[in-house]
């Protein structure tokens, strides 16, 4: 049996860098995969992202929104399975559990026994307090009947963030009590995830002098059977001397090309093997984890890729998430009685599937049809057709809702009469584009897509150009208010640059290339050379522009190399400024390769 855990950095992301959820899951080739940060809330779960065949699923999202987290944080637990019902497989846990505080899932029977002993244990805590720290979809847990499986995604916080290390505080000390009360009646406990945690200097890059004083990896290091805890860190059991075996990697610095890194995802376990003879000897790290190893074919940078600081690599963004994904196989794991999927799988969640339909809601719809072509208000079935073609159209094409009255199947439609049945027949089918025959859109529909098309965002090139070129097969022109909204706001650099093979723009007038005679808005003359000479005087100033700014990257102190500017996003005093840093990933201060540390901040005052 295969365990596999993996921070994916967005659930979507990952689901469209492998193409689909199915073949995701598939890559691991694992029986039960722990995702966390699944960045997904309630609302946003789709049978894309959480369904798979041949895979039961468990979803635990954020429920708060405070400080913008909507969306924020998320885990969820695939179990890869040949039946959901009447199956005997140690995949398909035969309960599951929403959260570690036993108040968000009511419907499971997991844990149901321990829920006053936890409560037991948390007297100083308030039922707020308790909900708050289980309010983030940070924790699953699924019963497999010969253990617990808790996925968990820890919190993090900045040493001078009081607010998120108390959060974080707590949210630990329950999350303890919970598997505690589970050892106590005997269970056996796997603990998988990112818990934001590097326990030793071993599994830290740069680690300063005091890095093992943190109260957190005080804590993390309590619970390990060498420190006279409970737990296994099932890795380091397999691998005690291995170093820069990190996990984790800083997003926007490039330090996966150095394994600059941390070990901040770990597989914790505790409790007695499956044997039925009493020795101390034994127990379920040693007679059942086979072993434990990072997944690094994960990384998203692979030897061979480009260097941060190329050309090539510079404007490249990483394909797939800043962690790699731990596994651990078990063995001795035999079969369990049959049982059913339980009640907090996916498959039976409405968002996602939908609500089961009635008999009446059937009839309604057919009545309501009937009701229709009693009215007679189209003459055959091909017409009908045309005229539901002609509303899909209507409403596909409108940007607001004072269109509905427009887009109705009483819209006269004067040109049906004009076309055979079998004409008509072809014009309803969803495989001719929509332009073939325009004149059988009403009018008020293409001004409605130009309305719309009016106000859509502008690129950084057209604010360049005067006038957008007329083809030969344009049928309209840009109307006045995108010039006062686009071209006007930058009236003082206008480009002499063609922006297509057909046209070059001088002023305000327009080349047409049929005849090369010029054409003017108002009748006026040709263009004249003060116009030519504004253009110039624009186009200088621009190449004056950007040779100065050219000219302002300092170059960094180790390499020489052109810098890259950054802007502070942290709040504070400095929030908002420029600065500029070595281009080259962040690395080892031995490697001379690596980032130099140069750091500079940009001028305040703005060019002229």
């Amino acid at each position: 049996m295969k365990i596999v855990t993996y921070n994916v950095n967005g659930l979507r992301g990952r689901v469209a860098q492998f193409g689909s959820l199915r073949k995701l899951l598939d890559a691991f080739d694992a029986d039960v995969i722990c995702f966390q940060e699944t960045k997904l809330s309630r609302s946003e779960l789709r049978a894309d992202l959480v369904q798979a065949e041949g895979y039961e699923s468990f979803f635990s999202c954020t429920r708060t929104s405070d400080k913008g987290r909507t969306g924020y944080s998320g885990v969820a637990t695939f179990c890869r399975v040949k039946s959901a019902f009447a199956s005997d497989e140690v995949a398909l846990p035969v309960s599951a559990e929403e959260g570690f505080a036993g108040k968000l899932s009511h419907s499971s029977g997991l844990g149901k026994s321990d829920c006053p002993s936890l409560l037991r244990g948390l007297e100083s805590f308030s039922v707020e307090d308790v909900l708050k720290a289980d309010s983030e979809g940070r924790c699953v847990m699924t019963d497999h009947r010969h253990f617990v499986l808790i996925n968990v995604y820890g919190p993090r916080a900045g040493h001078d963030d009081l607010e998120r290390v108390q959060f974080k505080r707590c949210f630990f000390y329950i999350l303890q009590k919970r598997w505690e009360s589970l050892l106590d009646q005997g269970r056996r406990v796997i603990v998988v995830g990112d818990l934001n945690i590097a326990p030793s200097a071993i599994d830290r890059c740069d680690a300063a002098p005091d890095f093992e004083k943190n109260e957190f990896r005080v804590w993390f290091r309590s619970l390990l059977m060498k420190n006279g805890g409970s737990f296994f860190d099932a890795f380091r059991e397999k691998h005690p001397d291995r170093r820069e075996a990190y996990t984790c990697w800083p997003t926007n610095s490039g330090a996966e090309e150095f394994n600059f890194g941390s070990r901040i995802d770990h597989i914790l376990c505790a409790g007695s093997c499956l044997h039925k003879e009493e020795n101390q000897a034994h127990n379920f790290m040693l007679c059942h984890v086979k072993d434990c190893d990072i997944l690094q074919q994960f990384k998203r940078w692979k030897p061979g890729d480009a260097p941060r600081h190329s050309i090539k690599a510079r404007n490249v963004k990483l394909e797939g998430s800043d962690h790699a994904p731990v596994y651990m196989s078990l063995v001795g794991m035999p079969n369990v009685e049959q049982h059913n999927t339980p009640p907090l799988s996916m498959r039976y969640c409405p968002q996602v599937y939908g609500y089961q339909q009635t008999l009446v809601t059937m009839f309604s719809r057919k009545q309501a049809a009937e009701g229709i072509s009693s009215r007679g208000e189209t003459t055959s079935i091909s017409e009908n057709c045309a005229v539901r073609k002609c509303s899909q159209i209507c409403k596909r094409d409108s940007c607001c809702e004072s269109t509905a009255d427009f887009c109705s199947e009483e819209v006269p439609f004067a040109s049906v009469g004009s076309y055979d049945e079998s004409q008509l027949h072809m014009l309803s089918s969803s495989h001719l584009p929509e332009t073939d025959h325009p004149e059988l859109v009403p009018s008020r529909t293409c001004e409605k897509k130009a309305k719309r098309n009016q106000w859509s965002q502008l690129s950084v090139k057209s604010f360049f150009h005067k006038k957008v070129c007329v083809g030969a097969e344009s049928n309209n022109l840009r109307s006045d208010n995108e010039l006062e909204h686009g071209e006007a706001s930058i009236s003082n650099f206008e480009s002499d640059e063609a922006v297509g093979d057909n046209c070059r723009h001088f002023g305000t007038h327009e080349w047409q290339p049929e005849n090369n005679i010029p054409v003017q808005e108002d009748g006026g003359n040709p263009p004249q050379s003060a116009g030519k000479q504004k253009n110039n005087t624009a186009l200088v100033e621009w190449q004056r522009i950007q040779q100065l700014m050219q000219s302002s990257v300092p170059l960094c102190k180790g390499h020489q190399e052109p810098c890259v500017p950054r802007v502070v996003k942290k709040p504070g005093v400095n929030f908002g400024r420029r600065f500029y840093t070595c281009a080259r990933a962040e690395g080892p201060a031995s490697n001379p390769e690596a980032n130099c540390g140069f750091f500079k901040w940009a001028a305040a005052k703005s060019i002229k």
